[in-house]
């Protein structure tokens, strides 16, 4: 494994920058000439992916030794057992060299403290230098590839006291050679939508303006890179893309969502919106950003269903809650704004969204329930057409498609039950059949036929 390779050159590196640091601090043993620890190169890099990143970012040596110290806590903690060292004039551990020791483990983990000490020892000038390079814009945590976790035990810690470490990403490619596929949880309140097994053109049954709108979502994650960098408009081009699909329920907006990915490649990701807002005072707004800040630079579609919840509107300001209520959607507002991939978001009324986003949207896409033609194109995919083994072939569709009045979801519930009853009673579909199960959603409406 070529990324093991250089991975260790980065560790043993690590190695000497750890020995003449603590050799420069203390004044004792070999220096080998060097009077400061950034005189100590870093290794040249084989390809790799880690060198590809490297290289990509143009890293330097600070945050390479940053890099190094994530990467040696997983795989060498032994690089971190100097830091045991005891100050024997108060018989505790350094307090310059920062550091966690959990209590169910051994092991000495790096925290921004001890990146500091690295890179500064006492040198004050440097120590701010270092400092700034744990800043959260600072490339290496602007593009998720490290992150300081913060003490939970110390609340009004520092920065830097917060344990030094790969983001799951980052982690999951140069140590286990995987792509990052987060799993649902408090923490990612988002799950990954399954591909359909359909056809962008052939499946999708919608009216042709809708589809046309839907096209230039398409036409928009194929090409922008080229539409951003190459073409003058590009310059004035906010980041990302920002759709609104509306319409009554069962018209296909969240399958959409699902094949734009399939289509397009991308991974589409469903947010949990009852896992998101919390009636706790600045809850959501870490809720939305723990989703935001995984997806950034993951090129993935986030897709929020039943997004009034979430994204509703601003209420008159009569109390304290009213308040943060309003401030909670303003932090939403500047998030969904600055985000550079793709959000997808589904209500079944616009009007329930508040103006301030509505306003953002570069595609706002209505989903209409579907006419009798598209209704009888959508029967004629589900049920088993043709098959008089399953399907009795007095059965009328163009008739039931011109009367009966149902969404896509609808239709597809009445041939998943017709289809079931028929395996149950060993028999094929008939008309009653069908109809017991148009009946059933019609009273899941509250109508009757």
């Amino acid at each position: 494994m070529v990324n093991a390779s250089v991975l260790d050159n980065e560790l043993n590196w690590l190695q000497k920058v750890i020995d003449l640091r603590f050799s420069l601090y203390f004044e004792t043993g070999e220096k080998g000439g060097y009077e400061s620890v950034d005189e100590l190169l870093p290794p040249p890099l084989e390809a790799s992916d880690y060198a590809e990143v490297v290289q990509h970012f143009d890293l330097e040596f600070g945050e390479r030794l940053a890099l190094a110290l994530c990467i040696a806590a997983r795989l060498q903690p032994q690089l971190f057992d100097v830091f045991f060292i005891r100050n024997q004039t108060f018989q505790r551990s350094f307090t310059e060299f920062g550091g966690v020791v959990p209590h169910e483990q051994s092991g000495f983990l790096p925290t921004g403290e001890t990146f500091v000490f690295l890179m500064a020892g006492n040198d004050l000038s440097k120590r701010l230098e270092a400092m700034a390079l744990l800043h959260q814009q600072q490339i290496l945590f602007s593009q998720g590839m490290i992150e300081l976790v913060p003490r939970s035990d110390q609340p009004f810690a520092t920065r830097q006291s917060g344990v030094l470490r790969l983001t799951p990403e980052y982690e999951a490619r140069w140590l286990y050679g995987q792509s990052y596929q987060p799993e649902f949880s408090v923490q990612f309140p988002a799950s990954r939508m399954s591909a359909p097994r359909l056809d962008w053109k052939e499946d999708l049954v919608l009216p042709r303006s809708t589809k046309r709108q839907l096209d230039e979502i398409k036409i928009w994650i194929e090409n922008k890179d080229r539409l951003l960098q190459d073409w003058t408009v590009g310059k004035n081009l906010r980041p990302g893309f920002r759709a609104l699909f509306y319409g009554p329920p069962g018209t296909g907006k969240t399958l959409t969502a699902s094949m734009l990915g399939k289509e397009t490649g991308k991974i589409v990701y469903r947010v949990d919106l009852s896992m998101m807002v919390s009636k706790y005072i600045g809850e959501t707004e870490k809720n939305l950003a723990r989703v935001f800040n995984a997806a950034t630079h993951k090129d993935w579609i986030l897709f929020f269903d039943e997004a009034d919840a979430l994204f509703g509107k601003r209420t008159q300001t009569q109390s304290s809650h009213d308040r943060y209520a309003n401030q909670e959607v303003a932090y939403l507002l500047q998030r969904f704004e600055t985000f550079e991939g793709i959000t997808l978001l589904a209500t079944n009324l616009r009007e329930n969204i508040d103006e301030a986003f509505t306003r953002r949207f570069e595609s706002i896409i209505y989903f209409p329930l579907p006419e009798p033609s598209q209704r009888l194109r959508l029967w004629q995919k589900v049920l088993p057409v043709g098959d008089k083994k399953k399907i009795a072939q007095d059965i009328d569709l163009n008739q039931i498609a011109e009367k009966y009045k149902l969404s896509g979801g609808s239709i597809t519930n009445v041939a998943r039950h017709a289809s079931l009853a028929a395996i149950a009673g060993k028999s094929c579909i008939t008309q009653q059949i069908l109809m017991e199960g148009i009946q059933r959603e019609y009273w899941k409406e509250g109508k009757s036929l």
